[in-house]
């Protein structure tokens, strides 16, 4: 049976540290999946996520968000009080897992910026960076990051390992007048009409279920891990 073209993981809220072991056990069961998944998630209560090799001192005066927890990605601070926040993981034998970072980079925030135009909202991809505060991710703008009227809305970070390529982005809603599922709507709509995406519904199985509260528990949950640097 040929594998599906895209996986929809609709997973709703999730605490902090189920939220990154669920996309990390995603990444590792890319290659047993066979198929690239787009997860679309939020978050139980307010808190800031900052990128893998970032110093916990220092993430720790930027935002009174709290909890804060190490992504399993690179990038910046982000705050997770109001945004829309998804993933995207691909095998190692997908066409996105081929591209370099900026390649992948340039390539999901230009899917986002489709949708966006499909809702009648104008966005457009910086052309070049511009930092204001260093190390958090929605102040100034980085090459490719998505602007709406000057001002960056959507983000990402990436970790590439031979399982395959995980992106973790998030968008913050520049209006009011949008709603969360009408974006998530019309994100599968251009992935289908653009990328020949075929939407099939999906579900983490036992394994990967059992591996992301293993995570989550031994893992992202833990004030070892989260203040390792």
């Amino acid at each position: 049976m040929q594998a599906p073209s895209f996986y929809l993981l609709q997973s709703g809220p999730g605490n902090y540290a189920f939220n990154m072991a669920l996309d990390e056990a995603l990444l590792q069961a890319a290659p047993r999946l066979g198929g690239p998944v787009l997860r679309f998630y939020s978050w139980t209560e307010p808190a800031a996520s900052f990128g893998y090799f970032q110093k916990y001192a220092e993430i720790e005066r930027m935002t009174p968000l709290r909890p804060l927890v190490r992504r399993p990605t690179g990038g910046g601070l982000v705050p997770h009080d109001a945004d829309w926040t998804y993933s995207l993981v691909f095998p190692p034998g997908d066409d996105w897992y081929s591209l370099n970072a900026t390649g992948s980079y340039r390539r999901v925030h230009e899917w986002i910026r489709a949708a966006f135009a499909k809702l009648n909202l104008a966005t457009e991809l910086a052309p070049a960076c511009r930092k204001t505060l260093p190390g958090q991710c929605f102040q100034g703008h980085e090459m490719f990051d998505l602007l709406c009227s000057g001002q960056k809305i959507a983000g990402a970070a990436q970790r590439r390992t031979r399982d395959g390529l995980l992106i973790q982005g998030s968008v913050q809603p520049p209006s009011l007048a949008l709603s969360r599922a009408d974006w998530q709507k019309a994100m599968c709509d251009v992935a289908r009409v653009e990328q020949g995406a075929l939407w099939v519904a999906f579900d983490p199985d036992a394994p990967l279920a059992e591996r992301a509260l293993e995570l989550a528990r031994q893992k992202y949950s833990q004030p070892s891990y989260n203040r390792k640097r």
